[in-house]
C-alpha cells in the first residue's frame, strides 16, 4: 500500500519529465500515411507513456498550417517540445532512427 509520501514523490517524479509535443503531418490516409500514424503512435506508447500530446495533420484538409510548418514532404514528424525542435521525414519505420530524431536516446546508446 503506498503512503500520501510515496504518491507525492511519484507525483513529482513525473512532472519533473518533460511532456514532449508532437505534430505528424500526413498525405491523406495513403498507405504511407497509415504506417507512419501507426509507428508513431507506438513509438509514443512505449517510450512516452503519459508524457506526449500527438496531434496528427492531414495537409489536404489543413493547407495552411502546412504552409505555416514549411512541410515539404510527407509523412513529417515534428517535435515542438521539449526543445530544440526536430523535423523526421518518413514512415517512421526505423524505431532506433526516430527515438534519436526526437531526443529519447544518443545515436551512441
Amino acid at each position: 500500500m503506498k503512503t500520501s509520501t510515496d504518491k507525492l514523490a511519484n507525483a513529482g517524479a513525473k512532472q519533473d519529465r518533460a511532456k514532449y509535443i508532437l505534430r505528424l503531418y500526413v498525405t491523406g490516409m495513403t498507405p504511407k500515411s497509415t504506417l507512419a500514424i501507426d509507428n508513431v503512435q507506438r513509438i509514443c506508447e512505449k517510450y512516452l507513456e503519459g508524457f506526449y500530446e500527438l496531434k496528427i495533420i492531414d495537409i489536404y484538409q489543413q493547407p495552411k498550417l502546412a504552409k505555416e510548418e514549411q512541410i515539404i514532404a510527407t509523412p513529417t514528424l515534428i517535435k515542438q517540445l521539449p526543445l530544440p525542435i526536430r523535423r523526421l521525414i518518413g514512415d517512421m519505420s526505423d524505431t532506433e532512427r526516430c527515438l534519436v530524431g526526437i531526443d529519447l536516446k544518443t545515436r551512441n546508446s
